[in-house]
């Protein structure tokens, strides 16, 4: 009995010895020693020790511990050895003797193995080589081949096929952009090496520092700011650009229309803040000090932020900044949707981040940068013309770029919110039920007022209140202001209908009176003439109630009148408006090409003719606007073309001479035909002739001709002056044509 005994405690032993992987054994310890599993010290005399992985715990902590690392790695390694040997043993079939195992423990039978592999001496040598073809190795068995073997080898080859595709694309996305990025590195270092410094007074000497007042330090630290801001600005939209975007489309090959989602307008970004940075550079540049190439004092900034901020440049940076910013929240859900279901998209993402420069230049992180630089532009301004009390001359330049970049921004705010409105509206429009109607018997035309009306009409401002009944209860609806007209919905089923109540859910915006209520803080009565009803409506907070009352009158006071746009609209009515919509449309895209082919017809001009790019005087986009309220500029268009041509003919006759068929004509070139426009591009370098014929003289006419900053122009050359006036005559004409 008592070696029964002995013989079951060894057994526990032994099974107590033998847990997750570990061969315990029981040793001594002092006190000292800590246990492995809790982190404790080990009172007990005895404890467990695995010599395989050198853990010491106690004999209760034996279950808590994990598997044995060295047990692991040893059925890993191998796991590993039996693979590589599996693979040896194919490839090395027909170079070694080598045991192999009987028949019987891979096949069935000696007929089967031969139905499937055929004859061992007509069988070739298989190798993992490249040069094996997987479609060989699955094109060897023919219809009768067992099914289960086929699928098998199919799998087999589809998953090398996948893997071969997998890795080239990982391979793509993994040296494409690493070239990309080495050389954005590359150009990140020489444009921003003379702006490395945290500030101005930094940057330049301390001796040179020492020369200038505080106030034109401070003053010289803001315009710092600015140059550096910008350049890092510049920076982003390269990233966006030249890394992000172009990644996509090359090594991913991603849809266009999804990576245009994500990145709107870069392009269009990048060459306005580039041409701006440019200017800023060059400024820098004519102000560095005698003998240096890192200090200077920048007497004069306003006329460059002037020129940024008004005129064809404001114009092109309202369009991208409206449109990016506008398209803001549908870029963010489109790159997370794409990160969320594409796997390249997500390592190539990861590979990126692991630069220390896109770290903080993520996707999210840029999209997010290039939408708040248009707002910095006031504070800066604001903190230079403060500093510039000294300087009055650039401070009244200062003050009208402050003025413009304000005005600029609320235009793009503008813009953005009734994108985003529209944007309501047709989410609204969608959930309306098709069958959702209200009778207007009242009006002079009447009839029923559908949910197809509300896409004629703009969305102003919408939010849910509560509408008090005749009967005392409240009902939840949301508020919809249009261009003309107040709208109760209900939600029913995920559904919005119009609440059939005791009074109309459309309220006609004319004479429509707003009343406060007494004693309530949120409630306000509208009192409408048409149909003559008071609605009682309750918004979520007083403040909410002032803004719904201030908003509602501001729209009162613009409704346009019904002769102009009636509260329903016929079927006849509705064709037209949505042809006249149609015909709208190619308007704009007819002068949308129109002015690229004017700019392209300049460029032109100014590369055969060898002068610099003519500054247009007449910007395209001032010359295309068929729908303008203003009516046809046709007439116009025709008076300023004359003036054109008549002012050409003038010059060519003032100061000019036709040489009376005596000596010989100057060398002129091939002439240059262009949509109509023949230019006669000199051979000799000789600017003062055209044609060969005519000289001229304009130097008291270009003496007074000024920028619109008031500063002296330099005179133009007769050649340059020909190139701007054909330019002007081609751009009026095309306006013309447009009108």
């Amino acid at each position: 009995q008592s070696k029964e005994k002995e013989k079951m405690k060894e057994g526990k032993e032994k099974d107590a010895r033998y847990t997750n992987g570990h061969l315990f054994t029981t040793i001594t310890v002092s006190g000292m020693t800590m246990c492995f599993a809790c982190n404790k010290s080990i009172t007990a005399k005895e404890a467990l020790i695995c010599p395989t992985c050198n853990v010491t715990i106690h004999n209760r902590c034996k279950d808590t511990l994990p598997n044995c690392t060295k047990v692991k790695q040893k059925q890993q390694k191998a796991a590993l050895l039996k693979n590589s040997s599996a693979l040896q043993s194919v490839s090395l079939r027909n170079k070694t003797a080598i045991r192999e195992r009987p028949n019987s423990a891979i096949y069935p039978s000696e007929s089967f193995r031969q139905t499937l592999l055929g004859p061992r001496r007509g069988r070739p040598s298989l190798s993992l080589s490249k040069s094996v073809s997987t479609t060989n190795i699955a094109g060897t068995f023919n219809d009768e081949s067992p099914l289960g073997i086929r699928r098998i080898l199919s799998q087999s080859t589809d998953s090398l096929n996948m893997r071969n595709r997998t890795l080239s694309v990982e391979s793509l996305i993994d040296e494409g952009p690493d070239v990309i990025l080495n050389q954005l590195m590359s150009d990140f270092e020489t444009d921003g090496k003379d702006f490395e410094a945290d500030s101005w007074s930094l940057a330049v000497d301390n001796s040179f520092l020492q020369q200038h007042k505080m106030d034109v330090m401070k003053r010289q630290d803001v315009i710092y700011e600015l140059i550096q801001t910008e350049i890092h600005h510049v920076r982003t939209l390269k990233i966006m650009a030249t890394l992000f975007r172009k990644a996509m489309l090359e090594d991913l090959q991603l849809d266009p229309a999804t990576v245009q989602k994500i990145f709107p307008c870069v392009d269009e970004l990048s060459q306005i803040h580039q041409r701006f940075l440019a200017q800023l550079l060059e400024r820098r540049r004519e102000s560095l000090a005698h003998d240096s190439n890192k200090n200077f004092v920048i007497n004069r900034l306003g006329d460059i932020l002037v020129n940024q901020f008004s005129g064809a440049s404001a114009e092109q940076l309202r369009k991208a900044y409206s449109e990016f910013c506008s398209k803001h929240a549908k870029a963010m859900k489109e790159y997370k949707d794409l990160l969320a279901r594409d796997k390249r998209f997500q390592h190539f993402i990861r590979r990126m981040t692991r630069s220390p420069l896109l770290r903080r230049h993520g996707v999210p992180e840029c999209i997010l940068l290039v939408t708040q630089r248009i707002t910095k532009y006031p504070v800066l301004i604001e903190r230079i013309l403060k500093n510039s009390k000294d300087n009055e001359g650039d401070a009244a330049d200062l003050s009208r770029a402050l003025k413009l970049v304000k005005e600029l921004i609320s235009s793009i705010n503008e813009e953005v919110h009734a994108c985003e409105m529209n944007a309501r509206l047709w989410d609204v429009y969608r959930r309306v039920d098709g069958r959702a109607k209200v009778q207007l018997p009242w009006e002079n035309r009447a009839g029923v007022f559908g949910k197809d009306e509300l896409l004629r009409r703009k969305l102003v401002h919408s939010g849910c209140m509560l509408w008090k009944t005749a009967a005392g209860r409240f009902k939840d609806v949301l508020v919809l202001l249009l261009t003309d007209v107040l709208i109760f919905l209900q939600e029913k089923d995920q559904k919005y209908t119009f609440p059939m109540l005791d009074k109309p859910a459309v309220i006609s915006l004319q004479n429509l009176i707003v009343r406060d209520i007494a004693n309530q803080e949120k409630g306000m009565f509208l009192i409408s003439a048409a149909p003559p009803e008071m609605y009682e409506v309750h918004a979520a907070s007083r403040d909410d109630r002032n803004n719904w009352m201030k908003v509602i009158q501001q729209t009162v006071s613009l409704c346009p009148s019904r002769q102009d746009f009636p509260l329903i609209e016929t079927e006849v009515e509705a064709s037209l408006r949505k042809l006249k919509d149609r015909i709208l449309q190619h308007d704009r895209k007819i002068s949308a090409l129109l002015e690229e082919k004017v700019r392209l017809f300049a460029d032109t001009l100014a590369l055969a003719s060898g002068c610099e790019e003519p500054s247009p005087t007449l910007a395209p986009h001032t010359l295309f606007h068929s729908d303008s309220a203003e009516g046809s500029q046709a007439e116009k268009l025709v008076l300023d073309a004359i003036r054109e041509v008549c002012q050409g003919t003038g010059d060519m006759g003032t100061g000019g001479h036709v040489p009376g068929g005596q000596g010989a004509a100057p060398a002129w070139g091939s002439p240059v035909t262009m949509v109509g426009f023949t230019l006669f591009v000199p051979t000799d370098g000789d600017a003062g002739s055209f044609n060969g014929s005519l000289e001229f003289c304009r130097a008291d006419a270009d003496a007074g001709q000024r920028d619109g900053n008031g500063n002296q122009l330099l005179p133009r050359v007769p050649q340059e002056e020909i190139n701007q006036r054909l330019v002007n005559v081609y751009s009026l004409l095309h306006g013309l044509r447009v009108s």
